[in-house]
């Protein structure tokens, strides 16, 4: 069940979740901006507004974060989750590149999978090419986009217009997908 409290001027709704493991209280904020407090013992959930009033600086401060990332795709990453799946992505990577690259005959080194935490691909000025794992959790269009890009930097290490040509020859609506990207958080968790 939903509760409210009022948090400095703001008002802030939040959950009860029992928790056995547990022995304090503790809370999380939901990417819905709801906090959720575990309480060790059905006896604690008297003490949960004066801890949350004790945390209100925290909360607003957390809850601002989140207001900022509304509208926005949280792609939750890990170690784990990147080691499980690099070599997958790899594979596809590698087959994309092939396709768009019996296109435009460009020249590269290597092909690498990064665990990067902003971008989705880079290009050396040596030719090597390394692409973000998270390429994975994107809609195919944005992924092609992203291999294209990094593919015409082969050619064009900056983005001039005439990079942007480049880019157009295979994904014409280059503009819109880049643009798309931006609604993409990563975030370790």
């Amino acid at each position: 069940m939903k509760r409210e409290i009022v948090l400095g001027d703001k008002k802030v709704y939040y959950t009860i979740r029992h928790s056995t493991r547990g022995r304090y209280l503790r809370m999380t904020i939901e990417p819905d901006g709801v906090v959720e407090v575990s309480v060790p013992h059905p006896s604690f959930e008297r003490f949960v507004d004066k801890f949350l009033r004790q945390k209100s600086k925290w909360i607003l401060k957390h809850l601002a974060q989140v207001k900022k990332l509304e509208g926005r795709t949280v792609i939750k990453h890990s170690k784990k989750d990147y080691e499980k799946n690099k070599g997958l992505i790899l594979r596809q990577v590698e087959e994309r590149l092939k396709f768009f690259n019996s296109f435009y005959q460009f020249q590269y080194e290597r092909i690498s999978i990064r665990n990067q935490t902003s971008l989705w691909g880079s290009c050396t000025r040596h030719g090597n090419l390394q692409f973000n794992y998270k390429l994975m959790y994107l809609p195919k269009r944005s992924m092609d986009y992203v291999i294209v890009h990094e593919l015409c930097h082969l050619q064009e290490h900056n983005h001039s217009e005439r990079f942007w040509k480049l880019v157009a020859r295979m994904i014409p609506d280059y503009k819109a997908i880049r643009k798309s990207l931006h609604k993409y958080v990563m975030q370790e968790g």
